[in-house]
């Protein structure tokens, strides 16, 4: 990751991201991290506090490179505040701090010489509700690449690929100048995906995507996911078990601990898997219980 992302020179090809050069880290699996192929986003040990409270202990994680990750769980088990962790958009909750390692391409996003904006380029988010900016759906296109320098031959075909990749431009293309907040619901949120891949991230992740949509629009969303994890990785956060099953390639399961002192929950990672296996044959009896409904 370069330190200074606006003075980096960007490509409209995917192909021509910056490279990131690495050092494998002494002992990196450890016997912890799960057996994935092509490992592209790791948490080693990772600890997520809101001041001395500890929301999520001990996560260790591998996400595979092109492949989509559920994580799944009951409310208040910690996925969001992880996902969250992965690029860095808990630096903006003030008292959040995270302890272990969290590596794109091995190397420690957490580091000082790290800059987080340039994390979150190439670890872009997609967030519960659609939040598009106040603006045309031209603009909320273009906003992305304009503000970090990218270099773009032509904007235009920027933005038109953007809302071709997110399954959109043939919706809009006759109103890229109108209001992105006339858009429907599942629109907008795909909008926001097209916003995400302007800035040609590695991966995107993604926070209850469809929580607030419809059945058509899900379907829509998830069919996008199916597309776009040929170029990028995807980690979705979902409480509907039978998204997780539709799409995931790999599920990992959370459950919290309550504090007998003071009934804080903490969230920890119970098991993790190809998705075939976490829903037919879970090797943990709490992961069997949350997935046949006995809680949760």
């Amino acid at each position: 990751m370069t330190s200074n992302p606006r003075s980096a020179s960007y490509s409209t090809n995917a192909d021509d991201k910056p490279a990131i050069h690495l050092t494998p880290q002494n002992g990196r699996r450890g016997g912890l991290l799960p057996d994935v192929p092509t490992p592209i986003l790791e948490c080693q040990d990772v600890n997520v506090f809101y001041g001395n409270f500890r929301a999520v202990t001990g996560v260790n994680l591998a996400f595979g490179q092109n492949e989509i990750t559920a994580m799944i769980g009951p409310s208040g088990c910690g996925k969001s505040t992880l996902l969250r962790s992965l690029n860095r958009m808990n630096d903006l909750i003030v008292g959040a701090r995270v302890e272990g390692a969290v590596t794109f391409q091995g190397e420690d996003i957490y580091a000082k010489e790290v800059d987080a904006i340039e994390v979150r380029r190439r670890i872009g988010m997609v967030f519960q509700k659609p939040n598009p900016f106040p603006k045309s759906i031209y603009d909320n296109i273009a906003y992305g690449p304009r503000v970090i320098g990218m270099k773009a031959s032509n904007m235009d075909d920027l933005v038109e690929e953007a809302l071709t990749r997110a399954a959109l431009w043939n919706e809009v293309k006759d109103k890229l100048k109108q209001s992105a907040f006339g858009l429907s619901g599942g629109q907008q949120q795909r909008l926001c995906i097209a916003r995400t891949i302007a800035v040609k991230p590695d991966v995107i992740l993604m926070d209850e995507p469809c929580s607030s949509l419809d059945p058509i629009a899900t379907n829509k969303i998830e069919d996008l996911m199916f597309e776009l994890r040929e170029d990028y990785t995807i980690v979705i956060v979902t409480h509907n078990m039978q998204q997780a099953a539709r799409v995931a390639d790999r599920t990992a399961f959370f459950t919290a601990l309550a504090s007998e002192e003071t009934g804080d929950r903490t969230g920890l990672l119970v098991e993790f898997d190809k998705t075939e296996k976490i829903f037919e044959s879970p090797s943990d009896q709490r992961t069997e219980d949350y997935i046949s409904g006995r809680f949760g």
